[in-house]
Order: structure tokens, then C-alpha cells, then sequence
């Protein structure tokens, strides 16, 4: 691998560590197995950055890929039986977050969390996209493979849903009324 795109890797490895976490629904054991994956690709050069966008968007594209391809993986592998088995012996995975993690996360960030989570798929990764890995509109289309016409479309309507969700909750009442 050059040296160049080692560098870049370097720095943007905190940034991908967040895309990879918000790709695999905030599991961090699955986004550390993502993020090798996608390295792993790249030193085996099954990925290869072709110039057509920038290293950031073309790199988070390559996430966002082998996080589905892991996903499509993994529900192919659980089978009806092993899912009862899970159930009959208690050992079923719980996706709530453990208490020490939830006595990290502050009141406002946990709230924001929720409202994210009842944004649809697409408005989320969106707006993940644009404000915590700071792409443009044009980026986030490209790492997403849709129009820029449909990330705009997306960006706007999970704007104005966080936005309402986000709002105090009297005033969700008088707007309901």
C-alpha cells in the first residue's frame, strides 16, 4: 500500500470508526469487524480508489458497502432454529445499551439518539453523513449510490422530522391537538 494512502487511512480512521459504528446500528464489535473487512480489501486490492470522487467519500462508500455485505452475511447465516435456541436458553442478544454506556452518553446526546432512530434508514444516514462525517450533499450521494436529488430530498425531510421530534413536549401535545 503507498505510503499516501496510508496517511489518508491514518486520518480518516476516526471518522471512519463512526461511519462503520452508525452502519452497523451502534455495535461496536460489528463496526470493528467492518472497518478490518473494508482495510482487508483494500490491502488485497479488491478496492481500489479510482480518482472519480474524493478519498473520503470514495472510502466511506467502501465502508458502507462491506458493513451490508456483512449484514446480508449474517442474517443468511442465523437460522430459525439457532434464533429459538437463543430464546429457550436465555441467551439472546439484548441491543439496549449496557448502563455504563448510558451513564456516558449526557441527556441531550441520548435524546438526539432516539429521534436519529425514528428517522427513516435513509434520512439518518443522510444526515450522519453530512454532520458527523462532515461530507457535502454530493459526497453523501456518492457514498450512498443515490441521486443528489434524493439526498437533498432525504436530507431536508429528516431535517424537518428531527426537528419536531426534537422539539419540547408540550409542544408536541398542542401541535397534536
Amino acid at each position: 500500500m503507498e505510503r499516501a494512502i496510508a496517511d489518508q487511512l491514518e486520518a480518516l480512521h476516526p471518522d471512519a470508526f463512526g461511519w462503520a459504528l452508525h452502519c452497523c446500528a451502534g455495535d461496536h464489535a460489528r463496526a470493528e469487524d467492518v472497518l478490518q473487512n473494508a482495510y482487508l480489501k483494500l490491502a488485497q486490492e479488491r478496492a481500489t480508489h479510482d480518482g472519480r470522487s474524493s478519498f473520503k467519500t470514495w472510502w466511506f462508500g467502501v465502508i458502507r458497502f462491506t458493513a451490508h455485505e456483512e449484514f446480508r452475511r449474517l442474517r443468511y447465516r442465523e437460522s430459525l432454529v439457532g434464533k429459538l435456541l437463543a430464546q429457550l436458553t436465555g441467551d439472546a442478544h439484548d441491543p439496549r445499551p449496557s448502563p455504563s454506556r448510558k451513564l456516558e452518553m449526557d441527556e441531550r446526546t441520548a435524546e438526539l439518539r432516539r429521534c436519529l432512530q425514528q428517522l427513516p434508514a435513509r434520512q439518518a444516514e443522510v444526515l450522519h453523513l453530512v454532520f458527523y462525517q462532515d461530507l457535502t450533499l454530493n459526497e453523501a450521494a456518492s457514498v450512498m449510490r443515490v441521486s443528489i436529488g434524493s439526498v437533498r430530498q432525504h436530507y431536508e425531510r429528516g431535517k424537518a422530522r428531527l426537528r419536531t421530534l426534537l422539539q419540547p413536549e408540550s409542544t408536541h401535545e398542542l401541535a397534536a391537538r
